[in-house]
């Protein structure tokens, strides 16, 4: 009797445990919820940018340049305003990015960003310097401006630094130099690739979370950043020196910088 109540128990069991009332040894964790979270968590770092969560960007001078890196990171998940002279050439330049990209006046543009992108002519740094002074105060900027080193002004005030003198033009910027050295098409090169045999984009600057937020950025467009460390080192990669506009790997890069 004892048998037959047992061999039917058990049955009653397995019958019970199919239908998913009991834990089998294959079952989940009991704490589902919490696996739910971290499931839920692990996707959305998946859909964010490589940066942990979206940038808003203001893109100072959407041209050649200052238009192709924007697109990139609208691309790569941030938010970008861009601006420049001619908006109506922006507006079809950005037509199919959807609603992260939008385009306004170069003071929109620098109060919509936490990060701010500059790549304008050197002639206009100055007068942007003073007319967003308010927008761009203790923003992040990055500098894709150039200029030759032996300009009067820039060897006066800079001591032929170029990094240094945007400093100056832009005051009370945690200034970076970023993408100043490299071509706009290697960019997006890079970028398609996906990763692969990633282009090197020298950097500098001065303050550690400006240099590291420009580090992401760079990594945003599936380039690799390479830092020489302070603003003062920037004329390593400043026109006239051998990295200027040398198209290599990293390894490469660190080789002709000495990092």
């Amino acid at each position: 009797m004892m048998s037959y109540t047992r061999r039917n128990t058990l049955k009653m069991l397995a019958g019970i445990a199919a239908l998913g009332v009991l834990p089998s040894c294959h079952a989940a964790p009991a704490d589902n919820g919490r696996n739910a979270a971290a499931a839920a968590t692990h996707d959305a770092a998946a859909a964010a940018p490589a940066a942990g969560r979206p940038l808003k960007i203001g893109i100072i001078g959407a041209g050649w340049l200052g238009g192709t890196v924007g697109r990139i990171w609208v691309k790569a998940g941030h938010e970008v305003m861009f601006s420049a002279r001619n908006l109506d050439k922006v507006r079809r330049d950005i037509q199919g990015l959807g609603a992260r990209a939008r385009v306004g006046t170069p003071k929109e543009a620098a109060a919509f960003g936490d990060v701010l992108l500059f790549a304008v002519p050197y002639t206009a740094m100055d007068q942007l310097g003073k007319d967003l002074a308010p927008e761009i105060r203790g923003k992040i900027v990055l500098d894709a401006t150039n200029t030759n080193g032996s300009d009067p002004r820039v060897q006066q005030e800079a001591g032929g630094n170029v990094a240094v003198m945007s400093s100056i033009l832009l005051p009370d910027t945690r200034l970076v130099r970023a993408f100043s050295c490299v071509d706009a098409t290697q960019i997006e090169a890079s970028f398609e690739r996906g990763g692969r045999n990633p282009l090197a984009v020298p950097i500098a600057g001065d303050d550690a979370q400006a240099l590291a937020t420009a580090e992401q950025l760079v990594r945003d467009t599936h380039c690799v950043p390479v830092s020489v460390g302070g603003l003062a080192n920037a004329v390593k990669f400043q026109r006239g020196s051998a990295a200027f506009r040398n198209h290599t790997n990293e390894a490469e890069m660190r080789r002709i910088l000495g990092v």
